[in-house]
C-alpha cells in the first residue's frame, strides 16, 4: 500500500520517514522549508494531490505548540489549521483518494470531561482555555472527515494520540511541548552553569506519553481495517505520569544536578487527560509500546548527538 504522510518534517513524520513495515510504502511529504508543499496554499495542495498515485493519506501536518505558544498567538494557531486541514482534506477526495487517517490531539477533548476520555465525548463542551482555539481547529477536522464520508462513501477518520515526544521533536524554546521543553532547559541551564531549573506550573498535572516512534505500527494496522468511523483514541495509556515525575527523570538521565523551581504562578494547564483505549482495543490491536524511560534515554541521546543542529533550534 502507498501512503502519503504530510508533515513529513515534524515528529511524527519523521517516525514514518525510518519506519520499515511489511507492505507499506510511506511516501512522506517534508515541510516547505524543505522543498515540501505549502498546504496553506489551496492550489499548490490540490495540484500537489492531482499529481500523486497512491491509496490512502496519513495526514499528520499542523502548526503546533506548547502551552505559551497558543496562548500568545491565537489567530494563528485558529486560522492556520483551519487552512492547512480544508486545503488537505479537499484536495483528497477531489484526487479520490478514499482512505485518509487525520491526526487530533486529546488537548480537543472538553475541560470537563469525565475520565478516561472517550471519543464520543469530544463536542460536548468547551476545550481547556490554554489551546481552545488550536483544539476547535482540530475538532473541525473530525467533522470535516465525517461529511467527506459522508458523502462520498470514502473512509476519512481521525486519531487522537495522547503526548507525543521523541526524535526530531521541536525544541524551540518558546514553542515546545513538556518533553523538549524540560530536555532543552535542563540542557543549557547545565551548560551556563546554573543550578536551579525553573519550570512553568507547580508539576503536579499528569500525562499519558507515547514514543512517537510507536506510532507508525498503530496506522499500518489501522490503514488495514475497513470502515472505521469517527474518531479513535490511540498510544501508550498504560500509565500517566506527573509532569514533575518527568522533569526529574530527565535530570536523571542527563546526570544534571539541577534544583527544579517551580513557577506556580504560571498556567498548569489540564490537570490530567487520561484517555480511554476501549475502542482501540475492540480492534485487537497488540503490541509493546515503548516505556517513558527508554523513551525519554533515546530521545535525549538524539538530542545531545545533534544539538544545537535540531529543530526549533538550528
Amino acid at each position: 500500500m502507498k501512503v502519503l504522510v504530510t508533515g513529513g518534517s515534524g515528529l511524527v513524520g519523521t517516525a514514518f520517514s525510518s519506519s520499515k513495515i511489511k507492505g507499506f510504502d510511506w511516501e512522506v511529504v517534508p515541510s516547505p522549508s524543505q522543498g515540501g508543499v505549502n498546504f496553506l496554499d489551496r492550489r499548490k495542495t490540490f495540484e500537489f494531490f492531482n499529481s500523486q498515485k497512491v491509496d490512502a493519506v496519513v495526514h499528520t501536518a499542523a502548526k503546533v505548540g506548547g502551552i505559551k505558544a497558543n496562548m500568545t498567538y491565537p489567530h494563528e494557531f485558529y486560522s492556520e489549521n483551519i487552512q492547512i486541514n480544508t486545503n488537505v482534506l479537499d484536495a483528497a477526495k477531489n484526487a479520490k483518494i478514499k482512505k485518509c487517517i487525520s491526526f487530533l490531539s486529546t488537548c480537543i477533548y472538553p475541560d470537563n470531561s469525565t475520565y478516561p476520555l472517550q471519543e464520543s465525548n469530544i463536542h460536548n463542551g468547551s476545550p481547556h482555555k490554554s489551546n481552545m482555539f488550536y483544539a476547535y481547529a482540530k475538532r473541525m477536522l473530525d467533522i470535516h472527515s465525517q461529511a467527506i464520508s459522508k458523502q462520498k462513501g470514502f473512509n476519512y477518520f481521525c486519531v487522537s494520540p495522547n503526548n507525543l515526544y521523541g526524535i526530531n521533536d521541536n525544541f524551540d524554546p518558546n514553542n515546545s511541548h513538556v518533553i523538549p521543553g524540560i530536555i532543552l532547559k535542563a540542557y543549557e541551564a547545565s551548560n551556563k552553569n546554573k543550578r536551579v531549573l525553573s519550570l512553568w506550573g507547580d508539576g503536579t498535572p499528569k500525562r499519558e506519553f507515547t514514543f512517537a516512534n510507536d506510532i507508525p505500527d498503530i496506522i499500518a494496522f489501522l490503514l488495514k481495517k475497513k470502515n472505521i468511523e469517527g474518531v479513535i483514541n490511540i498510544g501508550n495509556s498504560s500509565r500517566e505520569y506527573s509532569i514533575s515525575e518527568v522533569a526529574n527523570d530527565i535530570l536523571s538521565i542527563l546526570e544534571l544536578n539541577l534544583r527544579i523551581k517551580w513557577e506556580s504562578k504560571k498556567m498548569n494547564g489540564q490537570d490530567r487527560k487520561p484517555s480511554s483505549s476501549e475502542k482501540m482495543d475492540s480492534l485487537k490491536y497488540d503490541t509493546n509500546y515503548t516505556n517513558l524511560r527508554l523513551g525519554l534515554k533515546k530521545t535525549t541521546k538524539w538530542f545531545l548527538e545533534n544539538y544545537p543542529k535540531i529543530r526549533g533550534i538550528d
